[in-house]
């Protein structure tokens, strides 16, 4: 029954996780169908292989913001 409604309404997509400011993961909220932004800005379904590059992306976003928020706490 979920894939039906979304096959009749579309799909209800909805952030399920926030990798950056421009990439997102998105999961639809009656069939679970996971989406992510690529490198055009439009969206694509999650593969592995976006996975993998959304946590590697994660974690240099994380680094680099940790680093900035370091370097602005130590020059005050």
């Amino acid at each position: 029954m979920k894939s039906l409604y979304c096959s009749f309404f579309g799909h209800n997509y909805s952030v399920s996780k926030k990798i950056t400011s421009h990439v997102k993961e998105y999961k639809c909220k009656h069939c679970d169908a996971q989406m992510t932004t690529n490198g055009k800005g439009g969206i694509s379904p999650l593969t592995p292989t976006y996975k993998e590059i959304n946590s590697v992306l994660e974690r240099i976003h994380s680094r680099r913001s940790m680093r900035k928020q370091q370097s602005l706490a130590f020059n005050r």
